[in-house]
């Protein structure tokens, strides 16, 4: 039974717990400065101190530094606890909201307690009124007993805390640990051997190992992502700098400064946007600096999900523009949240693959092949991390990275109830049933003035250019394009490819995610699983 009342549902303020939440992983801050001032203290004492005084010192404060160390995960996991609750108190009170709208169209009305009765004004008691009234009954115990159980799970993770501060935040844990690349259900049963301090000793120790484990729950990839921001920051700082000592700086070193600026103003905006405390909160599952950059993000937890989107963008793509990305992502989700408050949903930006600059590296599918394996492993750790009952995933790829989405489906299969391809160049197949899902769950959409609409296919462009069109001419040869053959294989938007297809507004190869456009709802509509409306004629 629920231990939340109707008037504490109606009456809360998800948003104050997310608040709440944000202030203590604010808190990282501070811990970060202190244990940087206990590390120069403890430099400056070994440089002018020795004896077996000194030796104490000094272990005293590796020992206070281990311990505020130790503290920065548990602050950023308060923080995740309570954009939880915050993210089911949310649902609660939508379906709360959805029960209260029944009982006013069947004529019945809620008190205070929750209770359910006919309006005397509006209706008489009947049989009818009474199955009505049983039905919005129902629909409120629903809502109460998810806040209930959105309570009852924050305040023991929350006790646990507390009591970890009194016997310690972490404890080493046995020297063992999964192979690179080791499976996730493999790396998920470790991590659920563990206790919770050998599970923070790892977070706070080895967040490398802990930040890129596909397997691991999002939760702790999380927690040893943040704490690595500040390692990456560094890291571009310190090629920045290896750059600038090239003087005169050459055109080559322009370039690249020019390149570190973009990643460092995009890591920024990122670590912006995980400080920030907005809805949904941000969940940082990978991240790497090296050449345009790689990141992994999602917004909303997918580990507590009913409906996870999977978004792999397309060339040009790196650590610079991953906010533009992540902002179509969001646009998605958004829409899902309107269009079904109710449930709980989470998107991720997986840009964890070296995307094409130019259109002369997108002409190949290389790219696109050596994604595979880590699209299907990253997919797999989302089902086995999930927790409750399956959650629907959904797999979307723009541009080339539809291409990296149909191949790794095909070719290594993907932990997938449905693929979405928009603005396609081609998936790598010539028919939906190649892609490992049920045809009617591989859905594609086309702008009607997206160029990639005219896209060759790569025998014939190679054709053009060795007869002396100009690359670009020869890559995207609209006014000459016939049939349903784009660079890799059949255009999944043609019902020919035996997928099924959604409409989308004019916006050339970007415009799927404006307000407005119908290709926005269609594809948050694949994400929840309702019914999607086919594309009008043109």
């Amino acid at each position: 039974m629920s231990s939340v009342a109707y008037r504490h549902l109606w009456a809360a303020d998800p948003r104050g717990w997310r608040a709440a939440g944000t202030a203590w992983a604010g808190l990282t801050g501070l811990v970060d400065r202190r244990v940087g001032e206990l590390r120069t203290a403890d430099g400056r004492l070994r440089g002018g101190w020795s004896g077996a005084a000194a030796t104490a010192a000094d272990a005293r404060l590796v020992g206070l530094r281990d311990e505020l160390t130790s503290v920065a995960p548990v602050l950023i996991e308060v923080d995740q606890v309570l954009a939880e609750l915050a993210g089911r108190l949310a649902v609660a009170k939508a379906r709360l909201a959805d029960a209260v709208a029944l009982a006013d169209a069947a004529g019945l009305l809620v008190d205070r307690s929750g209770g359910v009765h006919v309006d005397p004004e509006r209706a008489r008691p009947t049989e009818r009124a009474g199955v009505a009234a049983a039905r919005v009954a129902a629909a409120l115990r629903d809502a109460l007993d998810e806040a209930g159980a959105a309570d009852r799970v924050a305040a023991d993770r929350l006790d646990e805390l507390a009591r970890a501060a009194g016997t310690g935040w972490a404890s080493p844990p046995p020297p063992d640990r999964p192979a690179p690349g080791a499976a996730p259900t493999l790396v998920r049963a470790w991590w659920a051997g563990l206790t919770p301090a050998q599970r923070r000793w790892l977070i706070g120790h080895e967040p490398a190992l802990v930040g890129r484990l596909d397997g691991m729950p999002v939760a702790a990839r999380d927690q040893a992502n943040r704490l690595r921001l500040g390692v990456w920051r560094e890291e571009l700082l310190a090629e920045r700098r290896r750059l600038l000592t090239q003087v005169p700086p050459g055109a080559l070193a322009s370039v690249r400064l020019r390149g570190v600026a973009e990643r460092l103003a995009g890591l920024d905006a990122l670590s912006g946007r995980l400080a920030g405390g907005e809805e949904p909160r941000a969940y940082l599952l990978g991240l790497d600096t090296a050449g345009e950059g790689r990141v992994v993000l999602a917004l909303g937890d997918p580990d507590q999900a009913d409906r996870v989107l999977t978004y792999v963008p397309g060339m040009g793509s790196g650590l610079d523009d991953a906010p533009g990305e992540l902002g179509r992502a969001a646009r998605v989700l958004d829409r899902c949240a309107t269009l079904a408050p109710a449930e709980r949903s989470a998107a991720v930006l997986w840009l964890d693959y070296d995307a094409p600059d130019f259109v002369t590296d997108a002409a190949s599918a290389g790219l696109a092949r050596d994604a595979g394996p880590a699209l299907h492993r990253f997919q797999d750790g989302l089902r086995a991390t999930h927790e409750g009952p399956p959650a629907r995933q959904t797999v979307l790829g723009h541009s080339y990275g539809s291409l990296v989405v149909g191949m790794a489906a095909r070719e290594h299969g993907l932990a997938a109830d449905a693929l979405v391809f928009v603005g396609s160049p081609g998936v790598g197949a010539s028919h939906a049933a190649e892609l490992g899902v049920p045809a009617r769950e591989v859905w594609a959409s086309s702008a009607p003035d997206d160029v990639i609409r005219g896209a060759l296919p790569v025998d014939e462009l190679g054709r053009r250019a060795l007869s002396g069109s100009a690359p670009l001419a020869a890559a995207l040869a609209w006014p000459d394009r016939t049939g349903h053959e784009l660079w890799f294989g059949h255009d999944p938007s043609d019902p020919g490819f035996g997928g099924r297809v959604f409409g989308s507004g004019r916006g050339g190869h970007t415009g799927y995610w404006d307000p407005g456009n119908p290709a926005l709802d269609g594809m948050a509509r694949v994400v929840l699983g309702q019914v999607v409306e086919g594309p009008t004629r043109r």
